[in-house]
């Protein structure tokens, strides 16, 4: 019997990533998956994105753990196109309990201050509309069904330790990011605060580096080599560089879960210590 049994539970970016990671281990609790993601290319991105052969991965892990799961292509960035990929998937699966607001990017770029005007302000406005307004919509397409089903329900939004801390190096990207990151926090305490009566519990995770293709690419590595100080704006108290995707699912496990029953308004940290580094 799992902890999530009867459940359904919607992510987004859930392709590849901390996304799939999420998908399977909440799968692996007994709950079925509304699967969303881009499964594209943004332009101010510099590495490879997600792509539909990724997100039929998700779904056959998914249903390799029997499962239900229903896939959708959709930008957060939209909010129509994302109402509809969410309608669809809980028409399908008759209903929406939790919501893992995954979606996410980093347009790192080669040039830490690229000189480009129209660069700069592309870098600003995708991550802000990605990682800011593209959660927002992520609420704006669920909490509704949530609040009209009356039964309550589990929200997690994935910031970063870049939510908390100022982890800025002279770098336009990381300055967006960072931005966009800590906006996720108050938007999670507000939302917490106003579904309080209807039962909806609003949770931050703030992963400190993760192994997956968002900090591990080509454009970074090259970044890296170049300056290798720049691994100090990401170094963990424990001796560890990065986290496994499923630290982070076990985390949001935990909060959509019967154990995190009476949990709302937390900005939680997997973040081995990175939290406590001076500096950053």
């Amino acid at each position: 019997m799992g902890q999530l049994d009867g459940k359904v539970a919607l992510i987004t970016g859930a392709a590849r990533g901390q996304g799939r990671s999420h998908a399977i281990r909440l799968a692996e609790e007994g709950a079925d998956i509304i699967a969303i993601d881009i499964c594209d290319q943004v332009e101010s991105v510099s590495y490879a994105m997600s792509t539909l052969d990724d997100l039929k991965e998700t779904q056959r892990l998914v249903e390799a753990l029997d499962r239900r799961i229903v896939t959708q292509q959709a930008d957060i960035r939209d909010l129509t196109q994302l109402r509809n990929a969410v309608s669809a998937g809980v028409g399908e699966l008759g209903g929406l309990d939790i919501v893992c607001a995954n979606a996410a990017i980093w347009c790192v770029h080669p040039e830490p201050q690229p000189s480009d005007p129209a660069v700069r302000a592309a870098i600003w406005k995708d991550t802000i509309d990605t990682n800011l307004t593209g959660t927002w919509h992520t609420l704006e397409a669920t909490v509704p069904i949530l609040v009209e089903q009356g039964r309550g329900g589990a929200v997690v939004i994935t910031s970063s330790t870049a939510g908390l801390k100022g982890s800025t190096y002279n770098d336009l990207s990381l300055t967006a990011y960072v931005a966009a990151k800590h906006g996720l926090t108050g938007l999670m305490r507000g939302y917490a605060k106003d579904y309080a009566p209807h039962s909806i519990r609003f949770n931050t995770v703030h992963p400190t580096g993760v192994h997956t293709p968002m900090p591990e690419n080509e454009i970074m590595a090259g970044r890296i080599e170049r300056d290798p100080d720049l691994l100090k704006v990401m170094a963990n108290a424990l001796p560890v560089d990065a986290v496994d995707p499923v630290d982070i699912s076990n985390a949001v496990l935990y909060l959509v879960a019967d154990s995190g029953r009476y949990v709302t308004g937390v900005a939680l940290s997997v973040d081995a210590g990175f939290n406590v580094v001076a500096g950053g």
